[in-house]
């Protein structure tokens, strides 16, 4: 009797051997995924043994159970982060609790570009990928509210540039970070601007350089062009610049800008109104930032497009009209 007894208990060490043995092998092997692989996204707060259910339900095979001990079993199922995930061929159990562990996201992205409306950069939000939708149908105004910037305008407010993010996560994040971004370079342009600087307010730097990321078409201008605005707002002279009419008609702009258009007054059109529009016209970049707060020292008052992206800038109005004749004309 004791002789089966010791026989069974061998047996049954063989046997958990065996299992202990077959599990250690499944954890390190390749799963057989999709040939797509299977993308999942683990919500904040959820438990282990959700994570390892929400794998199996999005398409991993393999039983919830399994993948939950090898979770506890490792020690690192309290580690697992909140994020979005892909599983692709040749990664096994163990590897994807490894991903999670590290954070290792799958990630999107999206590019907010220089000179873009608010308008323009939300069409580019509603394309996004991957980029949960919460803001559509709201006003400008409501976004800004949503994003605790309540009575504060929304355009030029969001930096340009390329925002990474995990799939799932709403398109009011990326704006919150697209506005601390801006806020961020604004506060550091505002801190460096030139003695003298005709600007009073941050916003009036952060519209002045929206003017100037729409008027330059060459690197090597901008703050030229910086400098023909300060030096025209510091005599009281009128801007009279055609991004801001054009930015005025909206909707009503068909490509063509015409004398009309000039001499009709909106809080917008620069030819009718002395000082900076009420708001930006556009998202400027850093380049634009830092040229409108530390202009080029120039005597010009003005500047007409050459045609190849650069400009003519000149002293006088006669000077000006003989290089819109030579240029435009």
């Amino acid at each position: 009797m004791k002789r089966m007894l010791l026989l069974l208990l061998a047996a049954l060490g063989v046997l958990a051997g065996g299992a202990a043995g077959w599990a250690w092998h499944w954890w390190q092997s390749p799963l057989a995924l999709p040939a797509d692989g299977v993308e999942f996204t683990v919500e904040p707060g959820s438990s282990p043994r959700a994570v390892a259910q929400g794998w199996v339900q999005a398409g991993v095979p393999a039983d919830a159970r399994w993948l939950f001990w090898g979770f506890r079993l490792s020690g690192d199922a309290h580690r697992i982060r909140a994020g979005s995930y892909a599983l692709v061929a040749g990664d096994s159990p163990e590897r994807l609790l490894a991903k999670m562990v590290r954070g290792d996201e799958t990630l999107e992205s999206v590019r907010l570009i220089e000179g873009w409306t608010f308008g323009q950069a939300r069409a580019a939000l509603a394309r996004a990928p991957g980029l949960r939708q919460t803001l559509q149908g709201l006003s400008d105004a409501d976004v800004m509210a949503r994003l605790g910037a309540a009575n504060v305008p929304a355009e030029g407010r969001f930096f340009p540039d390329t925002y990474r993010y995990g799939r799932g996560v709403s398109d009011r994040v990326v704006l919150q970070q697209a506005m601390g971004a801006m806020q961020r370079k604004l506060d550091e342009a505002w801190a460096r601007r030139a003695p003298g600087s005709p600007l009073r307010t941050p916003d009036e730097l952060l519209t002045l350089a929206s003017i100037v990321e729409k008027e330059t078409g060459r690197e090597a201008d901008r703050g030229l062009v910086a400098g023909v605005f300060s030096n025209r707002l510091r005599i009281g002279m009128r801007l009279q610049t055609d991004p801001t009419v054009i930015y005025g008609l909206g909707e009503r702009f068909d490509g063509n800008l015409r004398k009309v258009d000039l001499q009709t007054d909106t809080p917008f059109n620069t030819y009718t109104r002395a000082g900076l529009p009420p708001t930006p016209i556009a998202l400027p970049g850093w380049a634009s930032l830092q040229a409108a707060a530390q202009p080029a020292q120039t005597p010009a008052l003005y500047f007409v497009a050459r045609g190849d992206g650069s400009s003519e800038f000149s002293e006088t109005l006669e000077a000006h009209n003989r290089a819109v004749n030579r240029y435009q004309r």
